[in-house]
């Protein structure tokens, strides 16, 4: 009976540690070039260490978006608080986050982005800040917006 009880809690916890592992690319560069292998669009996060929690918890760390964005997008974070990157790259990110318009953190922007003569480019397709309605009207509003027929 023990064994059983152990057996089933490894698979319980290995479910669910797998089904929280997002990836998500923090090196813009490497995310364009995955974005156009795949040919998926960018989800790029703007967020810092003192924004709201709450798209994090109430979207991101779901199941249903997990599935989702596997399908659909590539994710980048950018956390304009972290210091582990140089001023340069924060500075990039600065300017991107006021390039697509946001104003509040956590902010998400979907866009498509290339790479050529060593200059960056994006195209927004979309902008939707936090809204407590939860992941499934995350998700349709996402969808209207990479999908806008």
């Amino acid at each position: 009976m023990t064994r059983k009880l152990l057996i089933l809690l490894f698979f319980l916890v290995t479910f669910l540690a797998k089904s929280q592992s997002l990836e998500w690319k923090t090196d813009m560069v490497d995310a364009i070039t995955l974005s156009n292998e795949e040919r998926k669009p960018l989800l790029i996060l703007f967020t810092a260490a003192n924004a709201p929690e709450n798209l994090q918890n109430e979207v991101f760390k779901t199941l249903d978006f997990e599935k989702w964005s596997r399908r659909n997008v590539i994710l980048v974070k950018l956390d304009l608080s972290d210091t582990g990157i140089s001023s340069e790259v924060r500075e990039q990110n600065i300017k991107l986050k006021n390039a697509f318009g946001v104003a509040g953190l956590p902010e998400v922007c979907y866009a498509k982005g290339s790479i050529g003569n060593g200059k960056t480019a994006f195209s927004l397709l979309g902008r939707l800040p936090y809204s407590s309605n939860g992941v499934k009207a995350f998700i349709t509003d996402s969808n209207l917006i990479l999908n806008p027929e």
